[in-house]
């Protein structure tokens, strides 16, 4: 059914009183479910297994450290959007710096960006595809990406957010529970986990041999650039900002909008508690089963090999479980991202004056198109240059740069435009502070890194 109400436009009659007690907070979150299942997907799934097999459970404090630490960036974009109602390109088009048309370069800069991302969502269709192929090999590879694409293309195209969000949801609950059952059976396997296990990685110890995998696990796990970004967009079309209204001053206002907050900071604890929780369960695997054997492998080859050493365990069944469990996981990154990525888009159009964003059927057709249009993109890049993990790899070092301007334009709200009223106190700045410079240390040292190869 469709949501007669256009969740971008704020007006007094969609105002709505806050929830004062924390059991009916609860009863308001959703973007946390829709930004979870954006992020546990490919970089958890791939990468942070892959970083457990190299360093083992030495480094596991570093992966849940880097999901905790940048939620502070996040809660200030967000607190951003409920105060003002503006969507990220139209506060990014607020941002210093010179005017190109009629958007900002912050604004052209995250369009660029998005062009050479599609590569990293592309490598992701990939892994869909070859974990469809392993499970049932008489259809092509290709077949697969484009079939997928077709697929998460009609899930979204006509999908608005509260549909998204239930689906979200469903998705989070079973690869949650995929992760711990696989953690489960491992006590079946030579390769069982124990507390010492566990224990050893949380001493803050960080070799000299594994510090160029300690930088790459902050890197890549928790809320990127992309995610901050979007979760703009969930929480205005789950109504935070509506329903906190327009800013006249009033003692109204304040309160509203002061009480949304609450329930904007709870959602994002409540995904960080999810994606940290199931990125640490994807790292023990890595570290447990892989680094046991030495087995190091590249990139999408980890489902194989890793699904390969239950079956030795537990018979040919954990195999197809374990593929099921992960093609689950990379298709919620696939959903989610494409979700968001209409909204951005469309949003980044209307910026650059090319559709009416205000216009609520202008805007839901160009989301609708893009639905369509992206995913095919996506399908397309892999078949031709059909190297999944150089294409998300490279999508992750232009997602640094993207960290860059996230970070620019939070520091822009906090110091240049944040309401007197809710200037925050010393500690949430010490807080905030830490996050920032946690991600420039680490996208410097990346960039560093990059071209000093």
């Amino acid at each position: 059914m469709p949501e007669p109400i256009d969740p971008y436009v704020l007006s007094p009659d969609k105002t709505k009183e806050p929830p004062n007690t924390l059991k009916n907070r609860f009863k308001f979150l959703g973007p946390s479910f829709i930004l979870s299942a954006s992020i546990v997907g490919s970089g958890e799934l791939i990468a942070t297994t892959t970083l457990g097999a190299k360093a083992g459970f030495i480094t596991f404090w570093v992966i849940i450290v880097s999901c905790m630490v940048k939620v502070a960036v996040q809660l200030e974009f967000g607190k951003h959007t409920i105060l003002t109602g503006e969507t990220a390109m139209q506060a990014f088009n607020q941002l210093p710096g010179p005017r190109f048309g009629k958007a900002k370069w912050s604004v052209w800069t995250v369009l660029m960006v998005m062009v050479i991302k599609l590569l990293q969502v592309g490598g992701i269709v990939g892994g869909v595809a070859i974990i469809l192929n392993i499970i049932a090999p008489a259809i092509s590879i290709p077949w697969y990406a484009f079939s997928i694409a077709i697929v998460v293309a009609l899930m979204v195209y006509r999908g608005y957010y509260r549909y998204i969000e239930r689906l979200s949801l469903a998705m989070i609950g079973i690869f949650t529970l995929f992760t711990f059952a696989s953690l489960y059976f491992l006590s079946f396997t030579p390769f069982q986990i124990d507390w010492a296990d566990i224990w050893s990685g949380l001493q803050f110890n960080l070799p000299k041999e594994y510090l160029a995998v300690a930088f790459g696990a902050f890197g890549i796990t928790g809320v990127g650039g992309d995610e901050i970004i979007h979760y703009n967009y969930w929480c205005l079309e789950k109504g935070y900002a509506s329903y906190s209204g327009k800013n006249d001053g009033s003692e109204a206002w304040k309160k509203r909008a002061a009480g949304w907050l609450k329930v904007m900071k709870l959602d994002a604890i409540v995904a960080m508690l999810i994606y940290t929780t199931v990125t640490a369960a994807f790292y023990l695997l890595g570290a447990a089963v892989l680094h046991a054997q030495g087995n190091i492998p590249e990139g999408y080859a980890m489902v194989e090999t890793l699904s390969a050493m239950y079956t030795e365990s537990l018979g040919p069944l954990a195999k197809t479980a374990f593929l099921i469990g992960a093609f689950i996981t990379l298709f919620s990154t696939l959903f989610a991202a494409l979700a968001a990525w209409t909204r951005q888009a469309s949003d980044i159009f209307g910026q650059l004056g090319w559709i009416d964003f205000s216009n609520f059927k202008s805007r839901k057709k160009t989301v609708a198109i893009f639905a369509w249009v992206l995913p095919m993109l996506w399908a397309l890049l892999f078949v031709f240059i059909k190297l999944p993990v150089l294409m998300v790899i490279s999508g992750g070092i232009v997602g640094s740069f993207l960290l860059f301007l996230v970070v620019y334009a939070v520091l822009h709200f906090r110091y240049k435009r944040i309401n007197p009223i809710f200037k925050p106190g010393l500690y949430y700045d010490l807080v905030l502070w830490l996050s920032i410079l946690s991600i420039l240390g680490v996208g410097v040292l990346g960039v560093i890194k990059l071209f000093g190869q």
